[in-house]
């Protein structure tokens, strides 16, 4: 079918190590063709987190907080079944990988540093609550006898 078309970039020129990676391969579930149970086209992606040099410290101490609760022994799983061909299951596993480790290593997000409301804003919020206290007053039945 023709070369996977890696290198997989997680972020900057940081990309996913073709020797790290380990396939598998099994028989995707659910319905398929003649020979549906005699392909293995479901993959099976592994990547051993705590061990790669392929990351910076930082980003791997990051994603291995991050992704802690998805670790095996350090390694991380992804499966891909959704196509027929096993080619394109290995696409999407590795783009999958990729997209994981991208958003798991990114830095965490500044900050939010809290901002003052204006005078003006806060008396015209008062002023206009004021109004239309007055207004709701106005409609209250008064006993005229």
């Amino acid at each position: 079918m023709g070369r996977m078309s890696g290198p997989y970039l997680i972020r900057g020129s940081v990309s996913l190590p073709e020797a790290e990676l380990m396939w598998r391969f099994s028989r995707s579930s659910g319905p398929g063709g003649q020979h549906v149970n005699t392909s293995d086209s479901q993959v099976e992606l592994r990547f051993d987190l705590a061990a790669t040099e392929a990351l910076p410290e930082v980003w791997k101490a990051r994603a291995l907080e991050r992704l802690a609760s998805r670790l095996v022994n350090g390694v991380i799983t992804v499966r891909a079944s959704e196509h027929r061909s096993q080619w394109r299951n290995r696409e999407t596993a590795a783009v999958r990988l990729a997209a994981l480790l991208a958003e798991a290593t990114a830095p965490p997000p500044k900050p939010r540093r809290p901002t003052k409301i204006p005078r003006g804003i806060n008396e015209r919020r008062l002023r206009e609550k004021k109004q239309r206290a007055e207004t709701k007053r106005g409609r209250q039945a008064r006993d005229w006898s």
